[in-house]
């Protein structure tokens, strides 16, 4: 955890925005697996009766400036169907690697990239049957999600998603004023936004998510809040606002684009840091009092909608089955997935090796997540969480207390005020200065070793 200047309490100040943890450990701190674990062994002893399960395209239209996902610009020579081939030999395999001693049930499946509408809207009808004929899923009985983009989020495509049991769309829409969506290097213009988010609510999908982002260069309150109610207007039932990073390796870091880049000058970070912080009062405020509630620091949820599945793609327990290039995989005892990059070229290279696999029935690149780490991704995802972390969960699970298990932690989220003092007996709880410093609070729980690895990572 980056400390920075020294608080008049005496406990030393952190950057706000470390990392975004959504999921633990990072991706950066898996290894080639030397022994190459076959897949029925891994999940032989595993429970199977609520898996979740993800299919990754790692296709976009357009690479966005802040973009550091597994994802590359178009598909040329017929790659998507050479990809879709790919995910069904995966998906046998995976299947296989199950096993039928006891029954397989998927409780949950979501469509990521990438952008999976970047798919044709016959392609995602065969997406749609890999999960299902091969996988097993019944998709129109479970929650599914399905991330889109104004440009993608065609009628025939939401067609298709509506009739195969789509529950929620999610889309990238970030700024509503075109010139941020500039400086972001999103391409995109209003009124495109505008009728995509028509389309969708045409289709009658239950639940409709709409990403924001604040803390784009020029970015101001006045046109932060432009966004915010241009959103508020399509009354969706859930909305995610993210505070801009600029990272190695993306768009903006090449272009050295606004504050923020990692070459900017000390004073320029930290008044970029307190931008961010403004911006995301505002947003949780205007949210707040538009009938929303917290979720998480980037979630919010409208008060009278339905909840579709796990929030915030948090879930404690194991149980992930992901597919594709660029999706990972969660036993009790191993995070497994394919190799990871940032780097245009580099990505291309994985995608071009995957179509090309034929043997996909041993995991390749992972990292072994022994007692003590599943602690701290239990405690570290539960605490993200606005609820908070029930004591009573984490001792059933593990027979000890949080506070025993990390007890300089806990205290020095509590010195800097990002516990809920009058949370009830027994809930470990974050205040509302702890939430908005979520991106510091999840990182310091990292361990020692997860830390070394990826510290260790060599960037591609």
């Amino acid at each position: 955890m980056t400390t920075s200047t020294t608080a008049a309490t005496g406990v030393p100040a952190v950057r706000p925005y470390e990392s975004y943890v959504y999921a633990y450990p990072h991706k950066t701190a898996y290894r080639p697996l030397p022994e190459r674990p076959a897949l029925r062994e891994l999940w032989a002893a595993e429970r199977k009766d609520a898996l979740s399960l993800y299919l990754h395209i790692p296709f976009c239209e357009v690479r966005c400036g802040f973009c550091n996902l597994f994802t590359r610009i178009g598909a040329p020579e017929e790659l998507t169907t050479r990809y879709l081939d790919a995910l069904d030999r995966q998906a046998v395999a995976v299947r296989d690697g199950l096993g039928d001693e006891e029954p397989v049930r998927f409780a949950a499946a979501a469509f990521g990239g990438g952008t999976p509408t970047f798919l044709t809207a016959g392609e995602l009808e065969r997406l749609c049957d890999i999960a299902e004929k091969r996988m097993g899923a019944d998709l129109r009985a479970v929650p599914l999600s399905v991330e889109t983009s104004p440009s993608t989020a065609t009628a025939d495509r939401l067609a298709v998603l509506a009739d195969r049991g789509t529950t929620r769309i999610s889309i990238g829409v970030q700024s509503f004023v075109d010139a941020e969506a500039k400086a972001a290097v999103r391409p995109q213009r209003r009124a495109d936004v505008e009728a995509a988010l028509g389309r969708i609510r045409d289709a009658r999908i239950p639940l409709l998510n709409i990403d924001l982002i604040y803390g784009i260069d020029g970015q101001t309150e006045r046109t932060w809040l432009t966004s915010l109610d241009a959103a508020l207007a399509w009354r969706p039932e859930e909305l995610y606002l993210y505070p801009l990073y600029v990272r190695p390796l993306t768009g903006l870091h090449r272009l050295g684009a606004g504050v923020g880049g990692p070459e900017a000058e000390a004073l320029e970070q930290a008044a970029w840091d307190e931008q961010r912080l403004r911006l995301y009062a505002v947003g949780r405020d205007h949210l707040l009092a538009h009938g929303y509630e917290q979720v998480s620091m980037r979630m919010f949820r409208r008060a009278d909608a339905p909840q579709e599945g796990p929030e915030d793609y948090a879930c404690q327990t194991d149980g992930m089955i992901g597919l594709g290039c660029g999706a990972r995989s969660y036993t009790s005892a191993l995070h497994y997935s394919f190799d990871y990059a940032v780097d245009m070229r580099e990505i291309r290279s994985i995608i071009d090796s995957f179509t090309a696999t034929q043997d996909f029935s041993r995991a390749e690149v992972g990292r072994y997540v022994d007692e003590e780490e599943a602690r701290r991704r239990h405690l570290l995802q539960s605490v993200l969480q606005a609820a908070g972390l029930p004591v009573a969960d984490y001792r059933a699970r593990f027979g000890t207390d949080p506070w025993a298990d990390f007890p300089a932690e806990l205290a020095g989220f509590a010195a800097r005020g990002w516990l809920d003092e009058a949370a009830p007996e027994g809930l470990l709880r974050l205040s509302a200065s702890g939430l908005a410093h979520s991106d510091a609070l999840g990182p310091a729980l990292f361990s020692p070793g997860v830390r070394a690895a990826m510290a260790a990572y060599e960037r591609k």
